[in-house]
């Protein structure tokens, strides 16, 4: 439970594909730390993607399109950016670091697989107002030399999440929607020898809305664990026990709750985004661990992307 995507998701803002915030930033926090992590978080992100391109290209158009506007779009669109981050940590750590990193940037808007303003993932089953896909999120490594709480601690690998997601939408308008998103995902660290570290749900609400042409959201959910995925980051073994920092296991539960606020906007080829999140962990189940050292941390981020390539086959999309 590091600084994590899912964690750290947002409306239509955050990951690596696409025009909205939420897309840039789930990749960009899978992918700090040392270069070689970087590396190895960026290309198991990249996935998706990957497996996207080799979809056959035909146009989105038999997909159902909910109530709103629909627009013409390229079926893929490429690019480089930059980010620059302030994050925990870890959620509830005392000690945040800023990362300037470099960015991909990828849109594929296919029928089934789709990296585009709702993130990267496969499209199971998709109606007006409800739809279930696969998603992907992860978490950012935490090295322990530099954490005061940690100090003498195994380091924190990154990790990738994979899971089912399923999203309800309660209303929906020509620029604006409500939804409710409920991803349920298994943890894996993205090092050498890959571990299974458990199960985490997210479930939230996301409010997204186009104003003066930004595309914003606010975001609003809880966090859950179980034993495992809370003890990954809260555990305290016997062998790393010492004078302020007794051994403590974590158990499974709930683990606080986000607020999370974004905006994005497309200037030609150039996208903009930008986010700010509040993690509070007031009533979680691993509250106790002395490696929690405050109940509120925050976060911020901001991203600039250029298009440099892109499909000449246009499909229409929902706006």
């Amino acid at each position: 439970m590091t600084a994590s995507v899912e964690q750290a998701r947002i409306g239509p803002w955050g990951g690596v594909a696409g025009a909205s915030v939420r897309r840039w930033f789930e990749a960009p926090v899978v992918a700090l730390g040392r270069w070689r992590r970087f590396a190895g978080a960026c290309a198991l992100v990249a996935v998706p993607f990957a497996v996207s391109a080799q979809e056959q290209a035909q146009p989105a158009t038999t997909a159902p399109l909910t109530e709103g506007r629909a627009r013409m779009a390229p079926l893929w669109e490429v690019g480089m950016g930059a980010a620059l981050l302030q994050l925990p940590h870890y959620r509830g750590s005392d000690q945040s670091r800023a990362w300037l990193l470099p960015v991909p940037f990828a849109v594929y808007r296919g029928q089934f697989l789709r990296a585009d303003r709702e993130g990267a993932r496969a499209v199971l089953f998709e109606r007006p107002t409800f739809e279930i896909d696969m998603s992907v999120a992860g978490s950012a490594p935490a090295r322990s030399e530099d954490n005061r709480a940690r100090a003498g601690m195994p380091d924190l690998a990154p990790t990738v999440e994979v899971g089912p997601n399923a999203n309800f939408t309660f209303g929906r308008g020509v620029d604006w929607k409500v939804e409710l998103r409920a991803p349920l995902r298994a943890a894996f660290t993205v090092q050498r020898s890959a571990r299974h570290v458990g199960w985490t749900a997210s479930p939230y609400l996301a409010a997204e809305w186009a104003q003066s042409g930004w595309d914003l959201g606010l975001r609003a959910g809880g966090l859950w664990g179980d034993r495992r995925f809370n003890g990954n980051t809260y555990d305290v073994a016997p062998e790393f026990a010492q004078a302020g920092r007794e051994a403590y296991r974590s158990p499974s539960g709930s683990a606080g709750w986000q607020l999370t606020m974004g905006a994005s906007r497309r200037f030609g080829d150039v996208f903009v985004g930008t986010f700010a999140r509040l993690d509070n962990l007031q009533g979680a189940a691993f509250a106790a661990s002395p490696l929690v050292k405050r109940d509120n941390t925050w976060a911020a981020g901001v991203l600039v992307s250029w298009v440099f390539a892109k499909s000449s086959l246009m499909v229409k999309v929902p706006d």
